[in-house]
């Protein structure tokens, strides 16, 4: 069989990125369930099970936005809330061997510079002595229905365990399988204020390798905090019908990062708005403004530094404006350095890989972990 014959390609479009994906007939031979599950009892989740999620009044179990706003937001905001991206279930158990089941909604596995384990994968990762929460493995999507042996041959004891779900697919189950002999619980969602992002595709977690290095992955385990991810991928535009959706969120710390949707114009006319809805329904909770981050290959673009230039001036201006007229807790980000200086943290000079997204994560903890 040639390669040609055994590779499907399936493409479709998903906000404004287009998406690449393996067809399940290709991997026909590895569908099979394996041998070994046979020795594995499961535990479904459910939505009371998983952090990252801001309602309960969802259309599908596993939705970013409630089911009302179905006919409030444009379609590929809708579209996009289906996608799990910054959803986590963490556990307990003393299993020597992890397993997980989880069907995808989509069946289009990968984006052309996202990697499917990123796109449709599921990240596992474990709490050590210390309380630290560290990698631990991988799920690899092959297909839209997946059943896989995360890791085996764990060291014993019981520990907590964290597992993050898609970020640009959603899904409609998902199970965690441990050993018929072994302890297993769920820990129960933190009831903690979370942290709310919103923003684009960068804040929804392209192109990060998997789950768990998005933005607010790696931000939720540095500060110990619960977070909410509404990122939208192309369609972060500082709506006012998602930012009164946002004032329904009881947040600690809203972080808004729209910019790289965005143009000057847009800036100019729905900043201010938004942090006015957001501090009309709470009146101090900390709120925090962020400029884009610069295109990595910005040095030899004029149009890419003007475009900046004017996003990051009427930003500024808004920042500026509300300070001014007596908006309190409101607080400023600058974009210049977000992913570093040497211009090797993104994929296509946007989005960025796992190294862009700590060195965001390094500049962002330092504005949050006062402010938390």
């Amino acid at each position: 069989m040639n390669r040609r014959d055994f590779v499907k390609v399936v493409t479709g479009v998903c906000g404004s990125a287009v998406i690449t994906g393996i067809a399940p007939s290709a991997y026909a031979q590895t569908a099979a369930k394996s041998e070994e599950n046979k020795d594995i009892k499961w535990f479904k989740v459910s939505a009371e099970d998983v952090e990252g999620m801001g309602w309960k009044d969802t259309e599908s179990e596993f939705d970013r936005l409630p089911g009302r706003a179905k006919n409030v937001v444009r379609k590929p905001v809708w579209y996009l809330s289906h996608q799990t991206a910054g959803m986590s279930v963490r556990f307990m158990s003393n299993s020597d061997k992890i397993w997980c089941r989880w069907k995808l909604l989509s069946e289009r596995l990968a984006m052309i510079h996202m990697p499917a384990t990123g796109v449709s994968g599921v990240d596992l990762y474990a709490q050590d002595k210390k309380k630290r929460w560290r990698w631990l493995a991988i799920g690899k999507p092959k297909q839209a229905d997946m059943e896989q042996k995360l890791i085996s041959g764990l060291d014993p004891g019981k520990r907590a365990y964290m597992l993050y779900f898609p970020l640009y697919n959603g899904v409609k189950e998902i199970e965690i399988g441990v050993d018929v002999k072994a302890d297993f619980s769920f820990i129960a969602p933190r009831k903690e204020k979370p942290i709310v992002f919103y923003g684009t595709s960068i804040m929804q977690g392209g192109c990060a390798s998997r789950p768990g290095m998005c933005l607010t992955g790696i931000l939720g385990r540095r500060l110990g905090q619960p977070t909410i991810n509404l990122g939208f991928s192309g369609n972060g535009k500082m709506e006012p019908e998602v930012a009164e959706l946002l004032a329904e969120l009881d947040a600690k710390v809203y972080v808004i990062d729209c910019l790289p949707n965005m143009n000057g114009e847009m800036v100019a006319e729905r900043a201010e708005p938004l942090v006015r809805i957001l501090r009309k329904a709470h009146k101090a909770t900390p709120i925090v403004l962020v400029e884009d981050r610069t295109y990595s290959n910005a040095y030899l673009i004029a149009s890419k530094r003007e475009h900046h230039r004017l996003n990051r001036a009427a930003l500024r201006k808004a920042y500026e404006n509300l300070t001014a007229s007596g908006v309190k807790n409101l607080h400023y980000v600058r974009g210049e350095h977000l992913l570093g200086d040497d211009n090797e943290a993104t994929v296509d000079s946007s989005h960025p890989t796992d190294l862009g997204f700590m060195r965001q994560a390094d500049v962002m903890e330092k504005v949050l972990r006062p402010l938390i």
